[in-house]
């Protein structure tokens, strides 16, 4: 469809549209503006635009994320990497936009529908974007001879060893519930509520 055909699409609905009755016309206008109010609010409610920095604590947004961010701030990780920094694929800007649009609308689905795992586990896509950054960071370790006898550089292709297969605490620990929070120093998710609403409910008590 060349451009011609959608300015004359356009035309046709605007030319609809404006001979429609004034009744239709103020139902129409009511329907966008609640829809995109609804856009909007879905917009601020999630933190929308947190997700595009690249500070950990964007993953507090999803409160069951507590543990893995408490075993993060106390390693030494901490340091030297971010959520991103290992959880997402670097080998170009728009791979690592489209891994985090597609892992972040799939966790927002989990944690909206209440449908999340008692114990989080890794997923393959995120198992190969977590190891390819283990060599990225770590390159000069990969170099040793040592690393290569125990056929390391095999576990992209699902054999071998996967780094976490021995460094079993890195960085995380061992706890998996999210009944149990080690190290539950972790920051609180600020209210959505505006302080607006929050003064009105106030007077209304």
């Amino acid at each position: 469809m060349n451009l011609q055909k959608i300015l004359h699409k356009l035309q046709s609905l605007q030319a609809y549209f404006l001979g429609l009755s004034p009744r239709w016309k103020m139902a129409l206008a009511c329907s966008a503006g609640t829809l995109a109010g609804l856009v909007l609010f879905l917009i601020h409610i999630s933190n929308f635009f947190s997700y595009l920095s690249d500070s950990p604590n964007t993953c507090m947004n999803c409160h069951i994320m507590g543990p893995q961010y408490a075993t993060w701030y106390h390693s030494s990780h901490r340091e030297r990497a971010s959520c991103v920094d290992c959880h997402v694929p670097h080998d170009n800007i728009f791979q690592t936009y489209a891994f985090k649009a597609m892992d972040g609308l799939r966790h927002a689905s989990i944690f909206t529908i209440r449908g999340e795992e008692q114990a989080i586990t890794i997923k393959s896509a995120g198992v190969n974007a977590v190891q390819k950054n283990c060599k990225r960071c770590h390159a000069e370790s990969f170099r040793n001879f040592a690393f290569m006898a125990n056929n390391t550089f095999n576990a992209d292709h699902g054999k071998g060893r996967l780094c976490w297969d021995c460094h079993r605490e890195t960085p995380h620990g061992k706890v998996r519930s999210l009944s149990s929070s080690p190290y539950s120093k972790v920051p609180t998710t600020k209210s959505m509520v505006p302080d607006w609403m929050n003064e009105l409910m106030k007077k209304e008590k």
